[in-house]
């Protein structure tokens, strides 16, 4: 760090610094303005370094926090920018690097300043900071600071939306971006959800609200077009280049003054390896997003931003809007697909997937009718897969995509007709050749016996069989594997409800004579094995009843392992279940012994696929086809929201807070 840690603690002694958090009211057309902007650096991208930032920054906010309200320079600073913002769209068709270079300057310097005001004040605090003109009257409080805030606001939105991403726009759009989700960050110092909120209230009404589907269709298209950073240096205005005037003689005269020494590694220098392997305007734009969507309905309002996520459509879609939405737009969803299916590594990109399968109709039909729908499915079982390196929400958000899948029937067919190679993450087994339903049914199991023996969450086995039983009835083919951990997670199942009945007998003997200890809730524990073996057994009897001629491995393993289902035969709880898997069991069972003794497994299977036509149908019990739906839990965004802003906490490019600060998660869930 060296010098770098120097040059940025020199920060609150520096001159200009100082006079803007000074006690002097600053007019906006001062030239003061000119040399304060006039800066060159490569935005910090370690945390070690937006840490400094921080530090030095809060002691340039505590004198403005105090001298503000008399001097207004903060809001003589957004009046400076948005004057130059008027300007940027031309710029950007000129190539005006220095106007551009300057805007953003001063946008990055507003961030800074509101990042901390945020976070050690109240929203209303915020407003009175904003409301000071050196004539104002009493009473003109209100009006003056809304239209501060909201003009702000509009303006930073309408920067998104409307200056062309090039080279020398990309760090002022990603700063607009950055100070959009600064503005929403009031929320990570509350640890109830924010249900009214100043900000909130402009985003969703008056002048911002007209932009709600721009916005959204722009902050999906960064996400899908996941543009690099450009080389350092392109930013910034250059010395070279010819003309500029008297601005260009201030800049060059003051840019060793100041900003210079603020380089955080030079301009010019080496990009971290972890900004020059994904976009940070990707990142941030599907960060905002996902905050904007997690936004709780006003009173009088739904979100508007979650309408235009819910209803966009494809541009093939020729269909007419619905006139009940007004933010509904069209966006290429083949560019849209590919891009889901490139990111999914990352927490937030498996979120917006789940958003739009759960919510939009449109996505989720092109979805489900895609012909290389293993682009999408390998990526969230490689996740469900590693479950031990991943976090909780994640492996969540994974398996509820599964489950929604799974609703559809269609899907369920079409898995066993896609044939992989070579699945090299999966380590347990050298898979040369499978089908993805296959793999599918693998890594769920998998999943269900990592959660037995680990983290021991009802909730996530309830999903993972909830999406196995969906697929029951459509089993084709099945990987002799995949046929061997079906029964094997029953053998599991079979062995651990056994120990907890013998546990609860040790423990109710033990209690005969003596009242001083309570017993363990053995009847809970039996219960909840119980009921997953239960499911299990209902699985295997769909897939029986069903597909049986389609799954003569499944048969195979299930007469391997037969002895493991005498125990249930005659047990209460399984009696009906049974009755379909017992015969299945004795049928075959006697065909075998017809053929005679030593049998190989070719022929083993011969007779398994000769019996399966055999096999009277109507002899097996019809229960009720099993179908779960994913349902959100009520006040989902009891869920979303933290976690949400725990993905921004973790994730923004060149955003730091204090984490004694948030009140909203603590640091474990975040």
């Amino acid at each position: 760090m060296g010098a770098n840690s120097s040059s940025i603690s020199e920060l609150p002694e520096n001159e200009y610094l100082q006079k803007l958090s000074g006690s002097e009211p600053i007019s906006e057309n001062d030239p003061f303005w000119n040399q304060l902007l006039s800066f060159s650096f490569t935005a910090p991208t370690n945390s070690a370094d937006l840490k400094l930032l921080e530090e030095a920054t809060i002691s340039v906010c505590k004198s403005l926090v105090e001298k503000n309200p008399r001097t207004g320079n903060l809001g003589s600073l957004i009046k400076v920018f948005l004057s130059r913002t008027k300007e940027l769209k031309i710029s950007a068709e000129c190539q005006n690097h220095l106007f551009i270079w300057q805007a953003h300057n001063a946008l990055f310097i507003i961030c800074c300043l509101l990042k901390v005001f945020i976070s050690r004040m109240s929203e209303e605090e915020l407003q009175l900071h904003l409301t000071y003109e050196e004539k104002a009257g009493p009473g003109s409080y209100g009006a003056e600071c809304e239209d501060l805030i909201e003009e702000l606001l509009c303006c930073l939105i309408q920067l998104i939306v409307e200056i062309p991403l090039l080279d020398i726009t990309y760090s002022i759009s990603l700063e607009a971006v950055t100070t959009l989700i600064v503005f929403l960050s009031c929320q990570l110092f509350h640890k109830e959800i924010l249900r009214e909120s100043i900000i909130h209230r402009y985003l969703m009404h008056g002048r911002c609200l007209p932009y709600t589907s721009r916005l959204v269709k722009t902050l999906l298209y960064n996400f899908i077009r996941q543009e690099r950073s450009p080389p350092p240096g392109t930013h910034v205005f250059q010395q070279q280049t010819d003309g500029g005037g008297l601005l260009y003689g201030i800049a060059s005269g003051v840019a060793t003054g100041l900003w210079t020494v603020f380089t955080l590694g030079g301009v010019g220098s080496k990009a971290s390896p972890q900004l020059e392997q994904c976009s940070p305007l990707a990142s941030q734009s599907l960060l905002l997003l996902l905050v904007l969507a997690n936004l709780t309905d006003a009173p009088d309002t739904p979100n508007p931003y979650r309408q235009a996520i819910m209803s966009f459509k494809n541009t093939q879609d020729n269909t007419a809007f619905s006139s009940s939405n007004p933010h509904t737009f069209q966006i290429n969803f083949n560019s849209l697909y590919t891009a889901l299916c490139e990111q999914q590594k990352s927490d937030q990109a498996t979120l917006l997937l789940y958003m739009l399968l759960h919510q939009n109709s449109n996505v989720r039909t092109y979805v489900l009718a895609r012909t290389d729908i293993e682009n999408l499915v390998l990526p969230i079982l490689e996740i469900l897969y590693h479950v031990e390196e991943r976090n909780s929400h994640h492996v969540y958000m994974a398996l509820i995509i599964l489950l929604i899948l799974t609703e559809d029937d269609g899907f369920n067919r079409s898995i066993h007709e896609v044939i992989l190679k070579n699945i090299t993450w999966y380590a347990e087994r050298v898979l040369t050749e499978i089908s993805l339903g296959s793999l599918l049914i693998l890594v769920v199991i998998r999943t269900i016996q990592y959660n037995m023996t680990r983290t021991r969450d009802k909730y996530l086995h309830t999903n993972c069989l909830a999406a196995l039983a969906n697929m029951s009835a459509q089993f084709r083919s099945l990987h002799q594997y995949a046929a061997q951990r079906i029964i094997s997670l029953f053998s599991l199942l079979s062995k651990k409800h056994n120990k907890v009945l013998e546990q609860a007998t040790q423990s109710l003997r033990g209690s005969l004579g003596s009242n001083d200890s309570p017993l363990p809730d053995y009847a809970q524990d039996l219960n909840v094995i119980e009921e997953v073996i239960r499911m299990m057994l209902e699985i295997i009897n769909s897939c029986l009843t069903n597909s049986l001629h389609h799954n003569p491995n499944l048969v195979y393993a299930l007469l391997y392992k037969r002895d493991l289902f005498e125990q249930f035969r005659t047990h209460p709880s399984f009696q009906d279940i049974m009755q379909n898997i017992d015969l299945v069991i004795s049928f075959f069972s006697s065909r075998l012994e017809q053929a005679g003794a030593e049998l190989s497994v070719e022929r083993v299977l011969e007779i398994i696929k000769q019996g399966a036509v055999a096999l009277p149908k109507d002899r097996l019990r019809k229960f009720p086809e099993l179908k779960f739906k994913y349902v959100e839990e009520e006040q989902p965004e009891e869920f979303f929201i933290p976690y949400v802003w725990s993905l921004v906490y973790n994730s923004a490019v060149a955003l730091y807070w204090n984490p004694r600060d948030i009140q909203l998660f603590t640091m474990d869930s975040g």
